[in-house]
């Protein structure tokens, strides 16, 4: 059974796949599958204990995986999928369950417990159809199966074992194998679809899609009724993107009956387009057109709204007091955080209905994505980072207007406006806020820096250069994915100074170390992997070509490489979080693909390829020739 028969099905179509897996990716984009990828904020904390077999447990984690995505676009995002893809892959050796290692050790006790022994690989698909009713309510259809395929492992020694681990594959894979690569070198044999194994049954994919096509089976659908503001259990992840890939159909001939009509309705539903009423017209009743306001701009209208709330209430300190899972009311956050019990009901309601916050009983509590990533002292805290973009992004977008007509940055502006209540003491001031914003630089990096480091196998370089690296988040993530790698952090006197700060209570000086210099003036360290995290796009081409030639001149041919992370544009700039970060109106400029590959060629990076990671930033890895 062949995916070609249904392709013409899903064609203009909004199809999601709720994984950021790359595997995944690869498998349905190389048969012709159009998609786009929304990695689901589902916390797969599911208790294995309560379901009676290991794939019942992937089959409902891929479920949660793809409701939790269709319902976050069709309230947030306001845009309706048509069709969301969940997936889950767990390996299971005796019916015991082995997911991703959490550490080096774990990985290895993993392997050396399937080394000579032959195990299963689960994966659970759930397929939801998506349909938004007149009342804004959303129906969805559920399907859903799974594949097993058994593989046999060989007597692996210790020290091939380590070796593996020590490759860092492991870290990111159910079992801490990937058949695919380098894993592939511990399998001797295996039973069943391969592919399955990489992460995605294509071929029992494929014949789902033609039971529900072909036509779908009335007794396979579990239809579910949502209200019209679900309940959504984890925080907004900045990195999501969308691409809009629907295509426009023109309307078929009225005379082709009621049927064709619903059809062509269903295909065009997020176009807003009014489809004549075929009994009407037979009857000789004039049609009343009926325009109706697209839900999107009703949405954007009332966006900004949603934003300041979240940096209102992070403002306020309402996550840190009722952090640790504490049940509160409104009149006690209310005295807690000194405002006015009104206000705070409010405030507090809003949170609840945009996700951030749950009320039962008329008692407050955080979510466990709050409890996560908005509790200022969490170790995973995004609370400055929030506050950097309420105190000095959203001033910038306060003048958009003057910035469009004028093609220039309004920072100058936004700083004369608020001259009036700056501190007297200048160095006072600037202290206080270069350690802000190393803060919300290291809160934001400490979520992304495992992503970017493990965007392309890194571990041929021995030693790398993160220039602007700030606190040093992302080279702590590289030393303990890449055990043989030494990386020297770069930046600005003033930043060096403050490191101390920021860093574990633990760490390896003798692999980290910090060096005061600015990279657009001084010699830069040798190295083999040169690093730039958010500073590509922020400069202009003058500075931006001297850099980049410092960075070439200093880099060997076929040793040494360069290591972007920056918001990289969709070929189509269809994607709105760079376009919108763009309009910052920075002297640099936000790049495609293509346009940082055409770039980096021009100072001798032949080979140049990029990933999108799902996060808050992704990766380009140029290699100079």
């Amino acid at each position: 059974m062949l995916l070609n028969p249904v392709i013409s099905k899903l064609a203009g179509k909004r199809v999601v796949l709720a994984s950021a897996s790359p595997r995944r990716q690869d498998i349905l984009t190389n048969v012709g599958l159009r998609f786009e990828v929304v990695p689901s904020w589902f916390k797969e904390t599911l208790d294995k204990s309560v379901f009676a077999a290991p794939y019942e447990y992937a089959l409902e984690t891929a479920k949660q995986k793809a409701l939790e995505v269709a319902r976050r676009m069709h309230m947030k995002h306001l845009k309706t999928p048509d069709i969301v893809i969940g997936a889950d892959t767990i390996v299971t050796l005796e019916e015991a369950i082995l997911e991703k290692p959490v550490d080096k050790q774990d990985a290895y006790n993993m392997l050396s417990r399937l080394s000579g022994k032959e195990h299963s690989v689960f994966t659970g698909v759930s397929i939801v159809l998506c349909n938004r009713q007149k009342d804004n309510q959303l129906e969805m259809d559920v399907f859903d199966f799974y594949e097993e395929t058994k593989v046999k492992f060989a007597d692996l020694s210790e020290d091939l074992l380590w070796e593996y681990v020590h490759s860092g594959e492991p870290m990111d894979k159910a079992g801490g194998y990937g058949i695919q690569s380098l894993g592939g070198m511990l399998v001797e044999s295996v039973h069943g679809d391969f592919l399955n194994v990489v992460g995605f049954p294509l071929n029992h994919f494929c014949k789902k899609l033609a039971e529900i096509y072909y036509p779908p089976s009335k007794q396979t659908i579990n239809r579910i009724k949502h209200d019209s503001i679900p309940y959504v259990e984890t925080f907004e992840n900045l990195s999501d993107v969308e691409k809009d890939c629907c295509v426009k159909r023109e309307a078929p001939d009225v005379k082709k009956g009621s049927q064709e009509k619903c059809n062509y309705a269903l295909r065009n539903k997020s176009s807003n387009v009014t489809v004549p009423d075929t009994a009407a017209l037979q009857n000789g009743i004039p049609e009343t057109n009926h325009l109706q306001l697209p839900a999107n701009i009703i949405h954007l209208l009332d966006g900004f709204k949603a934003s300041k709330t979240l940096f209102a209430a992070c403002k306020l300190k309402v996550f840190d007091e009722l952090k640790e899972k504490r049940d509160l009311k409104a009149e006690d956050i209310s005295e807690k955080i000194n405002a006015s019990l009104r206000g705070t009901e409010k405030l507090l309601d809003a949170c609840v209905a945009l996700g951030l916050l749950e009320k039962t009983h008329q008692v407050y509590s955080n979510t466990e994505a709050a409890n996560t990533f908005l509790v200022s002292d969490g170790e995973f805290s995004i609370h400055e980072y929030i506050m950097h973009t309420n105190d000095n992004l959203w001033p910038l977008f306060t003048n958009l207007e003057l910035a469009v007509k004028e093609g220039t940055c309004q920072k100058q502006r936004v700083i004369e406006k608020h001259s009036h209540s700056l501190v007297q003491d200048t160095h006072l001031c600037n202290q206080d806020k270069k350690k802000s914003f190393m803060t919300a630089m290291h809160g934001m990096m400490k979520i992304t820096a495992k992503d970017i480091a493990t965007a392309f196998d890194l571990s041929e370089y021995s030693s790398a250069c993160d220039l602007g690296g700030c606190t040093g988040s992302l080279a702590h993530d590289l030393v303990q994915i890449y055990t043989n790698m030494k990386v020297n952090v770069f930046d600005l006197p003033g930043v060096i100074e403050n490191v101390c700060h920021f860093q574990p209570e633990h760490f390896d000086t003798s692999r980290i170390t910090f060096t005061s210099g600015n990279f657009l003036e001084d010699q830069l360290p040798e190295a083999d992997l040169y690093i730039l995290s958010r500073v590509v796009h922020d400069l202009p081409d003058e500075k931006l070509d001297h850099l980049l030639q410092k960075i070439s001149n200093a880099c060997y041919p076929g040793k040494s490489a360069l290591l972007l992370a920056e918001i990289v544009l969709d070929e189509e700039k269809r994607e709105p979080r760079a376009l919108l970060q763009s309009l910052s109106m920075s002297e640099g400029k936000q790049r495609s693909g293509s346009e940082y590959r055409s770039l980096l060629q021009n100072y001798g990076f032949t080979s140049v390829v990029f990933r999108k990671t799902g996060n808050l930033l992704d990766a380009v890895l140029a290699v100079k020739s």
